[in-house]
C-alpha cells in the first residue's frame, strides 16, 4: 500500500459531496421529533387498537406475570403484528437476540408461505403472507454456532429464541424500500440454559424488583395511599465513540481487524489544548448524527444529547432514562444505527474502548436507579436526605452491594479492550469504590455518630428551591441565580452518586450493558435481602418497621460499608495504598477479574438470587477467558503481519535511499554526515524491531500448542501484550523518522482531522 493511496484518500475525503437527507415534512416544515417518535414500534397503543379487547387484556396480564400466553392470544398478536409490519413495507421477520459475543444476532424469515390445494386432481399452489403465534413465540437457531462455554457441543445444536414480551417489536429499513419486523428475544439451549445476555438480565431484574417490593412493604403503612405495587430498575447509557473517514479506515488493517490502532504515534496537537470537548461538531459528523437521531426516534429511542468528547474525533450521544430492560435494547440499537448511518456518510464508527493510544478512550457510562409504579425514584434523596429513610435504605443497600461484590462488578466490565482504558488516568481504576459527595457523606457520618447533620461543615446552606439543591449566585447582575446540585461530580470514581442515581463509569463502550447491569442488580438484590431480614427482626410484631427501626438498620449498614466510600482522586497512588488498607481489591487485568466470577461468595450470591445456575456461571467464565485470549492473539497476528509486510519494508526502503544518497554525496565530494547519522540512528531500531517481531511470531506458534484456556489467557496477558508494547514503541519511532512519502499507513493526524 503506497503513500499515494494515503494522499488520494485524504483528497477524496475532502471533496466528497455531502449526503442529503430529507426529514419528514408537515405543512412545508420539518415535523417535530415528538410526532415521528416511535412510528416504527409496535407499541402497546398500537396493539390495543388492533387486538380484540379480551386478547389485549390477557396480554397485559401476561406482562404482569399473572399468566402465560396461550395459543389464541399468540396467534392474534402475531396476525396484528404482521398486518402492522406489512403496512410499513415488511417482507421478513426476525428474532433479534444478544448472544454471548458482544453483538446482536438475527436470522430473517419471509412472511411468504405456499398454500397447496387440489382442484380436479391437480395441485394448485397459492402464495400468501402468514405469521403464526408459534413463529412469534419462538425460533430455532443453531446453538452450537454461538459461544456456550462448553454447555453445548457441535452435535448438540438445538437452541431456541423466545419472544421477550416486555420489549416491543419494531421494524427497521431493509434493502430496496422493504423493511424487517424485529422481535426482541432471549436465547436458550435445548435444556433451558441461558446462552445470551438478556435472559440473565431479566432474571436479575425480577429478583431485584421482588426483593425491593418486599422491603417497601415492610416500611410503608398498609393504608398508605401511594403504597408501592411495582419496582423496576432504570438506566441511561451515555455512549461514547469515535468517527473517522471510512476510506482512511480501509487503509488501516489493525482498525479493520481489531478495532484499534496497534501502531501509530500522537501528532503534535491532539487533546492537550482541551478544545474539543463540547466544541463545534464537524459538519459531516453532525449530518450523520442528525440522521441517526431521526432513525432512532422512529424506533422509539429517546436520544437527548449529542456533543464532542475530549479526544479528537470522539463524540457522545445520551438518551433519556428508561426502564432498564428497554434501555439495554435501545443502547444496542443505537450502536447498530450509528454504524449503518456512518457508512452512508462515508464515515466509520469505532466503539473500541481505546482505538488510539495517548488520547482518551471511550466508555459507556451506565446511570442506574430504581423507581416505583407511583413515579418515585427510590434513590432521590429529596431536600432532607437525613430523614428520608426509604432513600437511605436503598442507598446503603447499593453501598453494601458494591462493598461485598465490587470485584464481581469489576469482572463485569473486564475485557481485553477495556484493559487499555481502565486505570489510564482517564477512566476509573481497577478498584471499585463509591463516591457520594460531601453532603451525603456528612449525612451518613452524622447518622453513624448519632449527632445532628452539620451542613455548614461541608459548605452547604439549604434554601427552598424547586430542585432540592442550593442556590448559586453568579455575582453578575444580569445573570440569574442557578440551582446547585446536592453533590459535585467525581470523574475519577468508578461508581458515583450523581444526584438521584449511580453512574457506573467503568463499563466499556463496545460491550453490552446487559452483563454489568445483571451483576449490579443481583448484588443489590442480595444486599436488600439482608436488610429485609434485619428490618423484619427490628419491627418484631409491629405491622411495619417504625422510623426508629429503620434508622437502626440504616446505621448498621453505614458502618458496615464505610470502607467502600471514597471522595478523593481515584487516579492517585495514595488511593491504591489506602484501598489496600481497606481491603478493597485492585484488579488490574482481565484474567484476574474473570476469576472473581467463581469466587465462592460471588458464585453463591448469583445462584441464590436465581440469576445463574452453576453450569451457566462456569460457562460465562470460560467464554470470557476464551474471548480474551482470542482477542489478544488476533491483535498479535495482525501486528506481525503489519510490521513484516508494511513497516519494515518502508524502513528498508528509506535506509536504502539514505545509503544511496550518502554514497552519491561521497562520490561527488560532498559531506554525507547527515545521511550517515540518520542511517546510523535508524539501523539499531530496524534491527531490534526485526528481531522482536520474529521472536513474537515464533512465540505465537508455540502458543498455539496451549490448550488450557486459563493458561492461554494468562500467557496472552503476561507475555504477549508486553511483547506487543515493546514492538509498538520501535515501530512508532520509525514512523517519526522514516520519510512520510514512504510510510504506508494513515497517521493519527489524518485519522483525527479528516472528518
Amino acid at each position: 500500500m503506497s503513500h499515494q493511496a494515503r494522499i488520494d484518500t485524504v483528497v477524496e475525503s475532502l471533496t466528497k459531496a455531502p449526503r442529503f437527507v430529507e426529514f419528514p415534512q408537515k405543512n412545508g416544515q420539518n415535523q417535530p421529533v415528538s410526532e415521528v417518535f416511535g412510528k416504527n414500534v409496535f407499541t402497546r397503543t398500537e396493539m390495543s387498537k388492533m387486538l380484540p379487547k379480551p386478547v389485549y387484556k390477557r396480554f397485559i396480564e401476561t406482562l404482569k406475570g399473572k399468566n402465560t400466553i396461550d395459543k389464541v392470544t399468540a396467534d392474534a398478536i402475531a396476525h396484528a403484528a404482521k398486518v402492522w409490519a406489512i403496512e410499513r413495507g415488511a417482507s421478513h421477520f426476525t428474532h433479534w437476540f444478544q448472544p454471548l459475543n458482544d453483538s446482536t444476532a438475527e436470522k430473517h424469515d419471509s412472511f411468504l408461505t405456499l398454500k397447496s390445494t387440489f382442484v380436479e386432481g391437480s395441485e394448485v399452489v397459492t402464495a400468501i403472507d402468514t405469521f403464526s403465534g408459534s413463529q412469534l413465540l419462538q425460533s430455532e437457531p443453531d446453538a452450537s454456532s454461538f459461544p456456550s462455554g462448553g454447555m453445548r457441543t457441535t452435535f448438540e445444536a438445538r437452541g431456541y429464541t423466545v419472544w421477550d414480551t416486555k420489549s416491543p417489536m419494531f421494524v427497521q429499513e431493509g434493502p430496496h424500500g422493504t423493511s424487517i419486523l424485529y422481535i426482541p428475544s432471549v436465547f436458550i439451549s435445548y435444556n433451558g440454559e441461558a446462552l445470551d445476555e438478556k435472559s440473565v438480565l431479566l432474571r436479575s431484574s425480577e429478583a431485584l424488583e421482588r426483593i425491593a417490593l418486599e422491603v417497601l412493604n415492610v416500611i410503608e403503612p398498609k393504608d398508605y395511599e401511594k403504597r408501592t405495587e411495582l419496582v423496576y430498575t432504570t438506566l441511561g447509557t451515555e455512549q461514547e465513540y469515535f468517527l473517522i473517514d471510512r476510506s482512511l479506515y480501509t487503509l488501516r488493517p489493525d482498525l479493520k481487524i481489531t478495532g484499534r490502532t496497534l501502531l501509530g504515534g500522537l501528532p503534535p496537537r491532539h487533546q492537550q489544548l482541551e478544545d474539543h470537548y463540547f466544541g463545534k461538531i464537524p459538519t459531516r459528523v453532525l449530518s450523520a448524527i442528525s440522521e441517526c437521531e431521526l432513525e432512532l426516534a422512529k424506533l422509539g429511542v429517546p436520544i437527548k444529547t449529542r456533543h464532542n468528547e475530549v479526544a479528537p474525533a470522539q463524540f457522545e450521544v445520551a438518551p433519556i432514562f428508561e426502564e432498564a430492560l428497554l434501555a439495554v435494547d435501545h443502547n444496542l440499537l443505537t450502536m447498530d444505527v450509528l454504524h449503518r448511518v456512518a457508512h452512508r456518510h462515508k464515515l466509520k464508527v469505532l466503539f473500541h474502548e481505546k482505538p488510539f493510544r495517548g488520547v482518551n478512550g471511550s466508555g459507556k457510562h451506565c446511570n442506574w436507579s430504581m423507581s416505583t409504579d407511583k413515579g418515585d425514584n427510590l434513590l432521590d434523596p429529596s431536600s432532607n436526605p437525613e430523614s428520608n429513610y426509604r432513600f437511605l435504605i436503598f442507598l446503603v443497600a447499593t453501598l453494601k452491594a458494591v462493598y461485598d461484590h465490587g470485584d464481581l462488578l469489576r469482572a463485569g466490565v473486564a475485557s481485553a479492550s477495556n484493559d487499555h482504558r481502565l486505570g489510564a488516568q482517564e477512566a476509573p481504576p481497577g478498584i471499585i469504590s463509591v463516591f457520594l459527595g460531601s453532603q451525603l457523606t456528612e449525612v451518613l457520618n452524622a447518622i453513624e455518630e448519632e449527632r445532628p447533620v452539620n451542613y455548614g461543615a461541608v459548605g452547604i446552606e439549604f434554601q427552598h428551591v424547586r430542585v432540592k439543591g442550593t442556590v448559586l449566585d453568579l455575582k453578575v447582575a444580569n445573570l440569574p441565580q442557578i440551582a446547585r446540585d446536592l453533590t459535585d461530580r467525581n470523574r475519577t470514581s468508578p461508581f458515583a452518586f450523581t444526584g438521584n442515581k449511580f453512574e457506573f463509569r467503568a463499563v466499556g463502550s463496545k460491550q453490552s450493558p446487559s452483563f454489568p447491569m445483571t451483576l449490579l442488580n443481583s448484588a443489590v438484590a442480595k444486599a436488600l435481602t439482608e436488610i429485609l431480614a434485619d428490618l423484619k427482626e427490628a419491627k418484631g410484631d409491629k405491622p411495619v418497621a417504625s422510623p426508629e427501626d429503620q434508622l437502626k438498620v440504616i446505621r448498621k449498614y453505614i458502618k458496615l460499608t464505610k470502607n467502600v466510600r471514597y471522595e478523593g482522586d481515584n487516579y492517585s497512588d495514595a488511593w491504591v495504598q489506602e484501598a489496600a488498607k481497606r481491603g478493597l481489591a485492585n484488579i488490574i487485568k482481565s484474567p484476574a477479574a474473570f476469576a472473581r466470577l467463581l469466587r465462592d461468595e460471588n458464585a453463591k450470591m448469583l445462584k441464590d438470587m436465581g440469576v445463574f445456575s452453576e453450569p451457566e456461571l462456569h460457562s460465562r467464565y470460560h467464554i470470557l477467558i476464551e474471548k480474551y485470549a482470542k482477542d489478544v492473539i488476533i491483535e498479535a497476528q495482525t501486528m506481525i503481519t503489519m510490521v513484516i509486510q508494511q513497516v519494515l519494508p518502508a524502513a528498508f526502503e528509506y535506509r536504502r535511499s539514505l545509503a544511496e544518497a550518502a554514497n552519491f554525496m561521497k562520490n561527488i565530494g560532498v559531506e554525507s554526515t547527515p545521511e550517515v547519522d540518520l542511517l546510523n540512528e535508524l539501523t539499531p531500531i530496524v534491527a531490534t524491531l526485526q528481531k522482536d517481531i520474529t521472536a513474537l511470531k515464533y512465540f505465537m506458534v508455540d502458543l498455539n500448542k496451549v490448550n488450557d484456556m486459563v493458561e492461554l489467557s494468562n500467557a496472552c496477558c503476561d507475555q504477549v501484550i508486553p511483547k506487543m508494547e515493546a514492538i509498538r514503541e520501535l515501530a512508532d519511532k520509525l514512523e517519526r523518522n522514516v520519510s512520510d512519502k514512504l510510510w504506508p499507513l494513515p497517521k493519527y493526524t489524518e485519522l483525527f482531522l479528516n472528518i
